[in-house]
C-alpha cells in the first residue's frame, strides 16, 4: 500500500513540475518577441506531463487490480452428453 502511495505521489509531483515548465515555456513563447519556437515546445511539454501522470495512475491502478484479483478460481471441465460433439 505504501509503495503505491509513494509512486502516485512521485508521479503527481513530477507531472506537476513538468506541466508548470510547459506552461511557463508556452507563455514565454507567446509574450516575448523572437521566441515563437517556444510555443510548440511548451505545448508538447504540457501534453507530455499529462501523459506521464496518466501512465503513472494506470500503473498504480493495474498493480492494485492484480493484487485484488489473485484469488484464484477452480476450473472444472464441463461434462459432455453422450454423442454430443465436444467444442
Amino acid at each position: 500500500m505504501k509503495g503505491r502511495e509513494r509512486l502516485l505521489n512521485a508521479v503527481t509531483y513530477v507531472g506537476l513540475i513538468v506541466l508548470t515548465l510547459g506552461i511557463l515555456t508556452f507563455m514565454a513563447g507567446l509574450i516575448v518577441n523572437g521566441f515563437s519556437i517556444l510555443v510548440p515546445v511548451g505545448i508538447g511539454t504540457s501534453v507530455g506531463a499529462v501523459f506521464i501522470f496518466l501512465i503513472g495512475v494506470f500503473l498504480v491502478v493495474t498493480d492494485e487490480m492484480l493484487e485484488k484479483s489473485y484469488i484464484g478460481t477452480k476450473v472444472v471441465p464441463l461434462k459432455s452428453k453422450k454423442g454430443a460433439p465436444i467444442q
